[in-house]
């Protein structure tokens, strides 16, 4: 397709994309995926209708500089430091397995040594975006693998920092097959420096009163802050840095501040959007023709990924002291490689370290681990209930790190059990403990669990839909089991966490009856048909409540008028 301007260009890939993303949420796929079909359909393989390169690349280099600030602005230092050796050690050791191996790997399918090392390290990233995404679905990023697993990608997301700083120094930029000399080692660190100083001054004098001043008005705010972003990729790119570290330093910049959450909310989806560019010319370079060479090397990285991913993470954790729940919920999330993997590779080959045959390989990786990964993910209960009679050898005896959150009610029998510690269930545990009612409170997030203690409460941590955990409560001695935990899918099927639970509770020998909150239209049937004796609607009983309130006052009212009248004057 010949004579399309550079807008109809755009504006056809856009409605590609738009297709494709409907097609790929249909089949529950992360959009990365629909976004580099789109170029593929629409490169030189396929269509052939991708010729304005210029335009678009400069779109995906824009689009890559505010991912690296968006992922700057997360790296408040307060929460680095806050990271638990279990994130530390887990992200390191994974790092370096991953690297390791698939270094070996790549030597015996052939690859060169520095060839093989860049695919390696590729391989050592997990999308960040991705997993938030599919924790934050389910409702796990508060669970106790989700905390660990966002801690790992934050120690990941710190070393492709350093890696992508590594690549700057040596040469980013340069011709193919050239390199900084030692002297322009010297001058790109020293630029480095400055840069880091500039921002560490401006962010002890200037950033939090900026910020302040911008945020009057929201739509400053964010122009500002992409135009700081595109302001040190521009720098970084002039001095040798590239554009990568320059829009992580801008990031870095505004993450003290208290708008970096706005800011970052706002500039998510001009993010996607300038990505979206990104993964598409990155499809419109893949040559179909060759990639098919490297289709059985891509299936032997890919299940390297899909499988010694998540075993290295469930190893290290097991060994540290974690269930073997814990860590295969927490290893699934490692199981692909992200967006950043491609940018890396796509650096080592702009630095002319590696061909486009490279970039090709770990895209097909990209693929197949990111499809995989979202299914294993999505359905991690039910894979862990399939593979749980294999995972003994990765859990420790007593798991030392989670029984100071676990057996808190010591075999003591209590009336009441709680599950579900948020708004809603804390208001009916106070209730319960006001009228003298023992009640043990159950949550998979160790933060919600600490509340509920200093409330004068006592709470088990552990996850709800593990048999194992739910068969250590004190259920045989209760008389009531209360569920005002979210509705979520669980599985393959269409059971959520509370129809769950009420089968494990019953299969653990509870006989009692159970209260179970409904979260909309249409669920209080299901929920007394899957065995709940009473469904409580906590919108339309507040509602009820608040008529009665309503209607008590307003009778109050017309008895206190004729009252009032007969007191001042005959009433009419």
């Amino acid at each position: 397709m010949t004579g399309m301007t550079s807008f109809a260009e755009v504006a056809l890939l856009l409605v590609m994309a738009a297709g494709l993303g409907l097609v790929g949420t249909l089949l529950r796929q992360p959009l990365i995926v629909s976004f580099i079909a789109v170029g593929l359909i629409a490169g030189p393989s396929a269509l052939d209708v991708v010729h304005s390169d210029a335009q678009i690349d400069l779109l995906s280099e824009l689009g890559i500089a505010v991912l690296l600030f968006l992922v700057g602005i997360k790296l408040d230092v307060k929460l680095i430091r806050s990271l638990g050796a279990v994130s530390v050690t887990t992200g390191l050791g994974q790092v370096a397995f991953t690297a390791g191996f698939g270094w070996l790997i790549g030597l015996g399918l052939g690859l060169g040594a520095i060839e093989s090392l860049y695919v390696a390290i590729a391989l050592t990233f997990s999308s960040t975006i991705i997993i938030v995404k599919l924790l934050s679905d389910k409702r796990e990023i508060d669970a106790l693998h989700g905390q660990v697993a966002l801690g790992f990608l934050i120690v990941q997301d710190l070393v492709v920092v350093l890696a992508m700083i590594v690549l700057s120094a040596i040469g980013i930029g340069a011709p193919a097959g050239e390199g900084h000399g030692g002297g322009a080692v010297l001058s790109v660190l020293a630029s480095g420096v400055a840069l880091v100083g500039a921002v560490a001054l401006f962010v002890r004098y200037a950033a939090d009163a900026l910020t302040e001043r911008l945020a009057r008005a929201p739509e400053l705010l964010v122009i500002f802050a992409l135009s700081l972003a595109a302001m040190f990729a521009a720098i970084g790119d002039a001095v040798g840095l590239g554009k990568e570290v320059g829009g992580l330093l801008a990031g870095v910049a505004l993450a003290s501040t208290p708008y970096r959450e706005t800011i970052a909310a706002r500039l998510a989806p001009l993010r996607d959007f300038l990505l979206l560019f990104f993964f598409i010319a990155l499809g419109a370079t893949l040559d179909l023709s060759l990639l098919g060479a490297q289709v059985e090397a891509a299936l032997i990285f890919s299940l390297f990924v899909l499988i010694g991913n998540p075993l290295i993470v469930m190893a290290i954790m097991g060994a540290m002291g974690y269930r073997k729940r814990t860590g295969f919920l927490a290893g699934l999330t490692v199981a692909q490689i992200s967006e950043f993997s491609l940018i890396f590779v796509a650096m080592g080959v702009a630095l002319g370290h590696v061909t486009e045959d490279a970039l090709g390989l770990v895209t097909l990786v990209g693929l197949v681990t990111i499809a995989a990964s979202t299914y294993m993910i999505t359905w991690s209960h039910r894979l862990y209930a399939l593979c749980e009679p294999v995972l003994g050898v990765f859990e420790r005896r007593g798991t030392p790190r989670e029984p100071h959150e676990a057996g808190a009610h010591g075999g003591r029998s209590f009336p009441v059990i709680l599950f579900g510690l948020g708004r809603f269930g804390t208001a009916i545990g106070l209730r319960l403990k006001k009228r003298g009612l023992r009640v043990l409170g159950v949550d998979f997030n160790p933060l919600a669990v600490r509340r509920w203690r200093e409330l004068g409460l006592e709470a088990e941590f552990g996850d709800a839909t593990d048999p194992e955990f739910v068969a250590e409560l004190p259920l045989r001695g209760a008389d009531w089991i209360v569920l005002t935990v979210p509705r979520h899918p669980t599985g393959l099927s269409h059971e959520d966490t509370r129809t769950t639970l009420i089968q494990l509770t019953r299969a653990a020998g509870f006989g009692g009856r159970l209260a179970v909150a409904s979260h909309g239209a249409g669920e209080t049937e299901a929920l007394f048909g899957a065995g709940a004796d009473i469904v409580l609607e906590p919108f339309q009983d507040a509602a009820d409540r608040a008529v009665e309130i309503l209607g008590g006052a307003a009778a109050a009212e017309r008895t206190e008028i004729p009252q009032i009248a007969s007191e001042g004057q005959p009433a009419a």
